[in-house]
């Protein structure tokens, strides 16, 4: 089976090659990571939210012979995100909630303080009072996060691996048969709608094209989901814009050492994070094999907006990361990929790609 090379040129914080795209500009191209970035802000909030539900920070509460519905405290509530190792201190803590706050995702159930307090004063998330503001881009996020969940959770084909121009990709999506569920599930009214629901899901990050070579159209082109909304977010991330540069460092995902070197099996550790890393390294030519991987893999330094690679002792092969849980990522440069499996779950599966030279 063939391999197709990623296309060198442009990358963007969006994960949309947006200069190869027929109908989207250059222009766009900080729109789109804005959008992404606040799509991240809401996601992020709303698990919180469902967290402090479960664990009872969020409850009815009384002051003055008032009851205040759906609120928490900000003082207990910095208390339980360093308890539950969310922040390191209490001023980091104070910077999330901010983050929030500024969002529009909480507010102070009076609305009479605008900044977080460590203090006795309630806050609420606006989705628990019917404040929150449903602008354009909010509903695209939500109607996208809600038509994920509707895929994940049913028992259907539409989520396949497929081939596109002779290379194979997980968990695609046919734009033309996405278009004919949209319309059976009742999501839009016609065929013309859901194209312009598509191309409105790919210009905000959610979905993408396999190869990020083209927008959103009523066809046989093939698509992914770009935006993981099941994965758990860290509040940390918030802190922290995706268009910063990791840094170099044993801190980076793709610094793993083998858990039991005399083993033969394919598991690793993260050198920093604790991350429990499987990988499968696949053979890439005109026709597929696989190998064992085994040793310690470490990033290239040069790479910072390209795939990820890394280079396996004894033997140093060039390997580039293919996906992760899943999801394709050979288009995604670095940055982006290494926040994938530093925020995502505690097992990490990557596939690992690497050239066969004749």
């Amino acid at each position: 089976m063939g391999f197709k090379s990623p296309v060198s040129g442009h990358w963007s914080l969006g994960g949309i090659q947006l200069d190869e795209m027929d109908g989207v500009g250059n222009s766009m191209q900080k729109k789109a990571a804005e959008l992404e970035r606040m799509a991240e802000v809401l996601v992020t909030g709303e698990q919180l939210r469902l967290r402090l539900h479960e664990g009872k920070v969020i409850k009815d509460r009384r002051h003055h012979l008032r009851t205040y519905p759906n609120c928490f405290v900000a003082k207990e509530l910095i208390d339980w995100l360093i308890e539950h190792k969310e922040a390191s201190d209490r001023e980091t803590a104070i910077k999330i909630m901010q983050k929030l706050l500024d969002h529009s995702i909480i507010h102070h159930v009076c609305d009479e303080h605008k900044e977080f307090k460590d203090m006795k004063l309630f806050y609420r998330f606006r989705k628990d009072d019917g404040t929150f503001p449903l602008d354009s881009e909010a509903k695209v996020f939500m109607r996208g996060q809600r038509i994920y969940e509707k895929l994940m959770n049913a028992e259907s084909s539409l989520l396949q691996t497929r081939e596109e121009e002779g290379a194979s990709y997980e968990r695609t999506l046919v734009a033309s048969e996405f278009i004919d569920w949209l319309l059976q599930e009742g999501e839009m009214a016609s065929r013309e709608e859901a194209e312009q629901l598509g191309r409105r899901l790919l210009e905000h990050g959610i979905i993408q094209h396999v190869t990020n070579k083209h927008h959103f159209t009523d066809g046989g082109l093939l698509f992914q989901f770009r935006m993981n909304f099941r994965r758990r977010r860290r509040l940390m991330e918030l802190l922290h814009e995706r268009s910063r540069v990791i840094p170099e460092s044993q801190d980076s995902p793709f610094c793993l050492r083998k858990q039991n070197p005399d083993n033969g099996n394919g598991s690793f550790l993260s050198v920093s994070p604790t991350k429990e890393i499987r990988v499968v390294c696949v053979r890439r030519s005109s026709m597929s094999s696989s190998c064992g991987s085994s040793g310690y893999y470490s990033s290239s330094p040069t790479l910072s907006s390209q795939p990820p690679r890394c280079s396996a002792t004894p033997n140093q092969v060039c390997q580039f990361v293919v996906s992760v849980n899943g999801l394709n990522v050979l288009n995604l440069d670095y940055r982006t990929v290494s926040n994938l499996i530093l925020t995502g779950p505690r097992t990490v599966v990557m596939e690992v790609m690497e050239e066969v030279e004749y």
